[in-house]
């Protein structure tokens, strides 16, 4: 009965940590695009993570940042396990997974493959649109909340740590945005505006209609980007058969294989 609490209890620490990671473009968890296909403990503890984009040809420079954060996500486990990784149904997948295979690191075997991309340079894009997306909605729950505009861009750490919401979008992204602002401007006073733009600058009340405007482009265009990047993903695997007698994601999508979905936490 112990040893079952003790697989429990890690299986659910699995799948917590892996939820963790976003797809960077759509700022989104993992988990729920649908991109582990599997993630399971053998039976000495080791993790094993199938791993599925939407598309054979999505970005090495995405896949890169995605498994990435796989490895950081499974490397932070309580009990330490060996872990395999294995990428799927993508174009670089033979050149990924054997290099993984042969114990190279993922920045290694992805800057064979993504040239001359600035990855650091990629991470810092994504991280700026999931600080706008993230503010947008925050502001916009305030707003709805009945505050004005000099009281929402006057708020301090405290005030907003205070601030509640009914559940929705706005209280979803309430923590989500306090983590980033601190990754931005780590040395930030707990008296200093929560709410700033992603260069530092305070928003005058005045200028905050304009500001939302621009974030919201932001967020249309990434939750474009994620509808699409569903139904590309929905129809790509709707259409695959049974391979070697294994189930596909079309069975995960269907909800055809219940035993291997993530555990309720």
């Amino acid at each position: 009965m112990a040893t079952a609490s003790v697989s429990d209890s890690r299986e659910k620490e699995l799948w917590r940590r892996l939820g963790e990671v976003n797809d960077p473009e759509l700022d989104e968890p993992i988990t729920e695009m649908g991109f582990v296909e599997r993630a399971e403990m053998t039976g000495d503890g080791s993790v094993e993570v199938d791993f599925r984009l939407p598309t054979y040809w999505c970005s090495p420079n995405f896949a890169f940042l995605m498994l990435d954060g796989v490895r950081k996500a499974l490397d932070q486990l309580s009990w330490s396990p060996a872990y395999r990784v294995k990428l799927h149904d993508h174009m670089f997948a033979e050149e990924v997974n054997r290099g993984i295979e042969a114990g190279k690191a993922f920045g290694d075997i992805f800057a064979e493959l993504a040239a001359d991309a600035d990855l650091g340079a990629v991470r810092e894009t994504f991280r700026m649109k999931a600080f706008k997306r993230r503010q947008e909605s925050v502001l916009r729950g305030l707003r709805q909340h009945g505050l004005t505009d000099v009281e929402i861009l006057g708020m301090d750490l405290p005030a907003y740590d205070a601030a509640s919401f009914e559940p929705g979008e706005a209280a979803m992204q309430k923590p989500r945005y306090r983590a980033a602002l601190l990754q931005r401007f780590p040395d930030r006073r707990m008296d200093d505006p929560v709410f700033v733009t992603w260069e530092g600058r305070q928003i005058p009340p005045a200028a905050l209609s304009a500001h939302l405007a621009e974030l919201r482009g932001v967020r249309v265009n990434m939750e474009f980007n994620g509808a699409l990047c569903r139904g590309l993903k929905q129809t790509r695997y709707k259409e695959l058969s049974v391979v070697e007698g294994e189930p596909t994601l079309v069975d995960f999508i269907m909800d055809r294989v219940p035993a291997r979905n993530a555990p309720a936490v």
